[in-house]
């Protein structure tokens, strides 16, 4: 177990056509990639460190060695060995050296190690592991279908407690209410808190969506711990309380940071909802313009020559017939048949008896429309 992770939110981001509030996000994923990273610098920084404790037996074994010899030499000192010696005892003060750099090397790292942030692998670790909880025993693995079946059984039932909890802010009020509310210590209030979260950030109720953002980290250090623990979460939810309530000011920079992370990570999944909204708002909206030859009349003017733009934008037809009567003919017949096809110019029109009906021409006040869609 370990701190809690939403870089993966990059790779399960919800598809074009499917719902931001699908009840099946499963909020564990969401941070199962940051978990698996920490886990690994964790393991990399032990093996590193059991790396310099080897090297350092290495290094004091060959200079007892060393040490032996130059003692043997020194005792049946003649003048043959002199040379023997001398080189021997070159080698011991080398060797000195690279013990003294290999314990240098050992104790920073150690260091290091009691520098580390807290985190819920630390808080499973230390302190809780004698704990005596209920064993949560192992289940079946659930499909999608019963993932989502069970979340929105459980919000139908408890949306208005998981809500509660999201709006509380005190350590104790928020223990309190989870003992008399057991219940709600599961994926499934976290995963509906995570989706409160970014629909508050979307609606602009920043500074709810941090509240709720907090309950969030919550619940999740608390489901991590049980997994770490391999026990029930509402069997030992008391003991995360407990020790966050007592944590010294590095846990609660840790316990902070996983907060801000998740908190810039809703507001990057609203940031796209809301951007995703606004596509599908524009094109709804050129739908809605679009003419009887499937063109956007917006679109269409905005391709037309400056001089041909004033055209529409005065509604001068004679204006419109001087301007084409000094173009290329062939480039005024395809910027007129555009017209057509987006709405932009109606020709006349026959009556029934095949008479041609003469009728003013109709123009769409596209400039003023186009205008518009550009502030949107």
């Amino acid at each position: 177990m370990s701190r809690i992770d939403y870089s993966v939110w990059d790779h399960i981001e919800v598809s074009d056509d499917e719902d931001d509030t699908h009840p099946n996000i499963d909020t564990p994923s969401l941070f199962r990639w940051r978990h698996q990273a920490r886990v690994e610098r964790m393991e990399d920084f032990q093996k590193r460190g059991e790396d310099m404790s080897k090297s350092l037996r290495e290094a004091r074994r060959k200079l007892a060695e060393a040490q032996k010899k130059v003692q043997e030499l020194t005792i049946s000192k003649t003048d043959d060995n002199k040379a023997e010696l001398s080189k021997a005892q070159a080698e011991e003060k080398k060797l000195k050296k690279e013990e003294r750099e290999w314990e240098k090397k050992v104790d920073d790292h150690n260091r290091d190690e009691k520098k580390m942030p807290w985190n819920v692998d630390t808080l499973s670790k230390d302190g809780f592991s004698k704990s005596i909880v209920n064993i949560n025993p192992e289940s079946a693995e659930e499909t999608e279908e019963q993932k989502e079946q069970k979340h929105k059984t459980f919000v139908e039932k408890y949306e208005k407690e998981i809500k509660h909890f999201g709006m509380m802010r005190r350590w104790d009020d928020s223990q309190k209410y989870l003992s008399d509310n057991a219940h709600l210590v599961c994926e499934e209030t976290a995963n509906y808190l995570v989706i409160m979260c970014i629909d508050l950030e979307v609606e602009e109720k920043h500074a709810l969506m941090e509240q709720v953002a907090h309950q969030t980290i919550v619940m999740q250090f608390i489901l991590e711990l049980a997994k770490s623990l391999k026990v029930d979460p509402r069997g030992c939810f008391r003991q995360f309380f407990a020790k966050i309530k007592t944590a010294d000011q590095q846990y609660q920079d840790a316990f902070n940071d996983e907060l801000e992370s998740f908190k810039e990570r809703v507001r990057g999944r609203a940031k796209i909802r809301i951007e995703k909204a606004m596509k599908e708002y524009e094109e709804e909206e050129r739908q809605k313009r679009m003419g009887p030859g499937g063109l956007d009349p917006v679109e269409v003017y905005e391709t037309l020559p400056a001089e041909m733009q004033k055209c529409f934008d005065e509604k001068d037809i004679g204006m419109l017939q001087e301007v084409i009567s000094k173009m290329d003919p062939t480039e005024a017949k395809i910027h007129m048949k555009k017209c057509i096809e987006s709405g932009l110019w109606v020709p006349n029109s026959r009556t029934d008896d095949g008479d041609e009906k003469e009728e003013d021409a109709t123009y769409e006040e596209v400039k003023q429309e186009q205008e518009e869609t550009k502030k949107e």
